[in-house]
């Protein structure tokens, strides 16, 4: 079954694949209970918002979820798909930009893409799965170096360097804008400035910092002063923009190299035209209107402050993504997480092993524009009781360990 499928009898439906249920917000349902939602990436509020709504029903009015039929390079490309990307990478500040249908399926297909077996790839160890599966296609040379270590990365590029020199390979680095489980930026300015000593392409996967960091929201590369310097800049509508889809950005010719390549896109249908129309709308509000960023980093910065005043440990993050790091074992995780969601009206990630070492958990929460200072102080409130029962062993059971072991049988 797997690591995670290993919990199927026992954690389906409530701790694995739980159902969330009401209108997008930071209040919602589950299991028949009012709970205050910490765990979708609706950053900028806009997935539910009633502008968006409205542009999401006038696309589907106007062409349907068919138009247009086929993929962009045999019949499915319009005006519109093309006036989108314009937008996009005006945005993001690159030359040219190409949508894909899906993040996961874009970055694996622009990684794939990208690479040939002359070439090395050098990334980050706590990449996105989507990375570490567009690397695994990769019939060259691979290194991961550790995260965020600067001096590992740079070992990894002298070993790449040494592999390319006379070859016509090239050296692509991948890293993240922002992690998405621990919520810390990718180094991307010191990243950058190893461009001084080593031959690289720098590839950077922003779903996190799209929308949310940076001055006018561009992101983490925009955030640390380094847009220039990120050669693929990729990020997913899934997040800050609420909707389905994704981008590459970047100069003229890798842009037109992608295009021309990317087999998940050359073989699969253009994005869908409503997705494109409400997605221009989602971009302008995005652009135009920045209460929306305002809102969501007042909720953050209120949230990670009231945390750490509990003292509760969120680790190193600065950005959106808000992980609260307690030690116990998977009982404990399983019992502290059904306490909250039950008898406090929380509802977030948990996170343990096999994802994270043994006697440790994460409970990841995402603010949004769409919480409350009222959302914030409930939470705040419930994360410091919990934390207090967690000490005195009120979660000490032996009961979830042993229905896994039995389920084993």
């Amino acid at each position: 079954m797997g690591p995670l499928g290993q919990w199927a009898d026992i954690a389906e439906g409530y701790w694995i694949f739980p159902k969330l249920e009401g209108e997008l917000s930071s209040r919602m349902r589950f299991q028949g209970k009012d709970i205050i939602c910490w765990s979708i990436n609706n950053y900028l509020g806009l997935a539910n918002h009633p502008e968006v709504r409205e542009a999401d029903a006038q696309g589907a009015k106007d062409y349907g979820l068919a138009y247009p039929m086929g993929s962009r390079m045999m019949s499915g490309n319009t005006e519109l798909h093309d006036q989108f990307e314009r937008q996009l990478a005006d945005f993001v500040q690159k030359e040219e930009a190409v949508l894909v249908n899906f993040g996961y399926q874009g970055i694996m297909s622009a990684v794939d893409a990208l690479l040939d077996r002359h070439d090395v790839v050098v990334y980050d160890s706590e990449s996105h799965a989507c990375i570490v599966d567009g690397v695994r296609m990769h019939l060259g040379k691979r290194y991961a170096f550790e995260h965020n270590n600067i001096e590992s990365l740079e070992k990894c590029l002298k070993r790449a360097t040494r592999l390319v020199e006379g070859t016509n390979g090239g050296i692509l680095v991948i890293s993240e804008g922002v992690f998405g489980m621990r919520g810390d930026q990718g180094k991307l300015k010191e990243i950058a400035e190893l461009k001084k000593k080593y031959q690289f392409r720098l590839l950077v996967d922003d779903a996190h910092g799209f929308g949310t960091l940076g001055a006018t929201g561009a992101g983490a590369g925009e955030e640390q002063g380094v847009q220039d310097e990120i050669d693929v800049y990729f990020a997913t509508f899934a997040k800050a923009m609420g909707s389905v889809g994704a981008f590459l950005a970047g100069n003229k010719m890798v842009i037109k190299f992608l295009k021309y390549n990317m087999r998940s896109q050359i073989f699969a249908k253009s994005l869908m035209m409503p997705l494109v129309t409400s997605g221009m709308k989602r971009l302008a509000m995005l652009r135009d209107d920045p209460s929306h960023k305002a809102k969501l980093w007042s909720i953050v910065n209120a949230l990670q402050s009231g945390l750490k005043k509990r003292g509760l440990d969120i680790g190193n993050t600065n950005s959106c993504v808000t992980p609260v790091y307690m030690h116990g074992s998977l009982d404990e995780a399983m019992e502290l997480v059904k306490d909250m969601r039950e008898n406090y009206g929380i509802f977030c990630s948990m996170v343990i092993y096999p994802v994270i070492p043994k006697g440790m958990m994460i409970l990841r929460l995402i603010p949004t524009a769409s919480h409350t200072m009222q959302d914030v102080e409930e939470t705040l409130d419930a994360f410091e009781a919990i934390a207090a029962k967690l000490k005195s062993g009120v979660y000490n059971v032996d009961k979830y360990s042993k229905m896994l072991e039995a389920s084993r049988v």
